[in-house]
């Protein structure tokens, strides 16, 4: 179900949007900065980022994204939400703020599993991992490369995987930009 959780935030935001364009500026960039992270994540983590079912992975990634933090998409997703809440300005900050704590409680009940899953697949090397890189906010020390196998990165396969991300990512700041020339009478 974690997939409709944004939904009912989405439409308070879209009901409630009250968007300038500072708002949409600041926001967009946001939004560019949350979807770069993870179509950089994606690019290298592949498809098995989209599952909703068991937790599972192949790899024990350590490169990319996953070098500085080690769950670059929620953290992408994160700054979308808040990229999304500051371009509407819907019931702002308020609204923006319970959508970040809400995924952050979420993808920490999400984490927890996905920790474990690894911590038993992988060993000593996920929990020098887990030492070195948090968990949400990212660092700018570089985790080591490491002798654990690595998927490619692969821009086009990530940007295949993105299709609908984008395509949400694009409607929403339209739907944002109708909002704000309703509003301005233009």
């Amino acid at each position: 179900m974690r997939s409709y959780t944004p939904l009912p935030f989405l439409a308070l935001m879209v009901v409630f949007a009250r968007p300038t364009g500072a708002s949409m500026g600041i926001g967009i960039a946001l939004v560019i900065m949350g979807e770069m992270i993870r179509l950089w994540g994606v690019s290298i983590a592949g498809s098995e980022t989209r599952t909703t079912g068991p937790v599972g992975g192949t790899f024990l990634i350590t490169q990319g994204p996953f070098a500085y933090v080690r769950n670059p998409l929620y953290l992408g997703n994160m700054l979308l939400y808040v990229g999304v809440g500051v371009m509407s300005q819907a019931l702002f900050p308020w609204l923006t703020l319970a959508a970040l704590l809400y995924f952050l409680w979420q993808y920490a009940l999400i984490v927890s599993l996905e920790e474990e899953y690894l911590g038993k697949k992988f060993g000593d090397e996920y929990s020098r991992y887990s030492q070195r890189v948090p968990r949400f906010f990212p660092v700018f020390q570089r985790y080591p490369a490491s002798a654990n196998e690595q998927p490619e990165l692969d821009w086009g396969r990530g940007i295949v995987s993105e299709r609908s991300t984008l395509l949400s990512i694009g409607s929403v700041t339209l739907l944002l930009v109708l909002i704000a020339c309703l509003q301005s009478g233009r």
